[in-house]
């Protein structure tokens, strides 16, 4: 039986198991899927190693994707502009391709299940490490008004502002005062700690939307944040996380799931208990 895995560091708590495992069980398809415990010393061996015995590709998140993407032998367009990937595929000759499904998996939840139309709109992403590389081309082929990236260091949202060729605008935090955005989009790994970028209290228009690339079994503290300062609409990652999983199964498949089943599921499971924080996607 093929098998599967995410890696990352923490992993325990990942719901990606659960979500391949619902999407086997809808597809037909054959498959085991688990969680490996990603150590910073050894990720790139530990990666090989899956990959060129059982496995046939890995899911990666939190705090690898960037060095997933450079330990491929080949990589998608997707990957190669975000410099950073999500989804390691074993090829037939065994070789590792790595592809970037993050970006599409937002695109398709603010979009597809939530009508939030981006074409038009200020849309701001905080942070600038692998998850905002993953987002930020999909959401220039939606076609906003302005994409601002904003990073508590300055120099490193400027950096990724340079390697998209001026389509982005890059600025530390502070640059933000006077700003306002229709779309604000939290790609940090501050909700890890239940805290929030500092941002000014007027950045988001009365009834914009606020997303956090993080989920947990209780509302992240940016979408609380969002609430409290007027959002229309303070989304959390859980869609995202299944709809980039529906891209990654697709990839290595050939079979693309239907997603709104397994979001349904995921957000009853959540009205239990909570079991500790959200698995991240972002840096």
């Amino acid at each position: 039986m093929d098998r599967y895995a995410v890696i990352g560091n923490p992993i325990a708590h990942s719901k990606s198991p659960a979500i391949h495992a619902a999407f086997a069980t809808q597809t037909g398809e054959r498959l085991e899927y688990g969680r490996i415990l990603g150590d910073p010393a050894t990720f790139e061996i530990q990666a090989r190693t899956f990959l060129s015995g059982p496995g046939r590709g890995l899911n990666v998140t939190v705090p690898f994707k960037e060095r997933a993407c450079a330990l491929a032998d080949e990589r998608s367009v997707r990957a190669e502009a975000a410099g950073a990937a999500n989804t390691l595929i074993r090829l037939p000759d065994d070789r590792i391709r790595a592809d970037n499904t993050d970006g599409v998996g937002l695109v398709r939840d603010l979009r597809d299940n939530h009508g939030v139309d981006i074409a038009g709109r200020r849309v701001l992403v905080l942070g600038a490490g692998g998850a905002a590389r993953g987002i930020l081309g999909p959401l220039l082929a939606e076609a906003p008004e302005r994409l601002v990236v904003a990073n508590r260091t300055a120099a490193k949202a400027l950096e990724l502002a340079a390697r998209l060729g001026g389509a982005v605008e890059g600025m530390g935090l502070e640059g933000l005062e006077g700003r306002r955005f229709d779309l604000i989009l939290n790609a940090t790994a501050a909700g890890l700690a239940g805290e929030v970028p500092r941002l000014p209290a007027d950045c988001l228009v009365s009834g914009g939307v606020v997303y956090d690339l993080m989920y947990g079994d209780r509302s992240t503290a940016f979408v609380r944040w969002g609430l409290e300062h007027g959002a229309g609409q303070a989304l959390d990652g859980l869609g995202m996380l299944v709809e980039q999983a529906a891209e990654s199964f697709f990839l290595w498949r050939g079979v693309r799931p239907r997603t709104a089943p397994v979001t349904a599921l995921l957000r009853s499971a959540r009205k239990r208990p909570a079991q500790g924080p959200g698995e991240g996607e972002g840096e």
